[in-house]
């Protein structure tokens, strides 16, 4: 799990390129809600959007997760816990006014692009 990549993964790259060509800034792999020991992938700081750019495998994808069957139980605890923190993340940028934007890596990269450009105009004229 080590060699997994936390930040720049393909998914990531491609939609940040495609944010930058919509003329869009933002910050990369920032702690949002200081003393929040989680990062975001892509920040908006004015119109307080966090974007995260999640694998199907680590983050138990609805529509891609696979189950491994080595060691089943301990990769199934290791998963959920992971979509309980991100729920609970979720939850605590909610609290202090962010929005919070979810990306699968199997999401078609101008689609999820478009996605998060209508939500940042939309919080941006607020």
């Amino acid at each position: 799990m080590r060699r997994q990549r936390r930040r720049d993964t393909e998914p990531e790259l491609a939609l940040r390129r495609d944010l930058h060509h919509r003329g869009l800034r933002y910050l990369v792999d920032v702690q949002v809600v200081p003393g929040l020991r989680r990062r975001a992938d892509i920040v908006f700081r004015g119109p307080r959007v966090a974007v995260f750019v999640h694998g199907c495998f680590w983050h138990g994808c609805p529509e891609h997760a696979t189950w491994p069957k080595a060691n089943a139980g301990w990769w199934r605890e290791k998963i959920e816990r992971t979509r309980e923190r991100d729920r609970e993340t979720e939850r605590t940028l909610a609290e202090h006014g962010w929005h919070v934007v979810r990306v699968w890596e199997h999401e078609d990269t101008a689609a999820a692009a478009s996605r998060v450009s209508d939500v940042v105009a939309a919080r941006r004229t607020r």
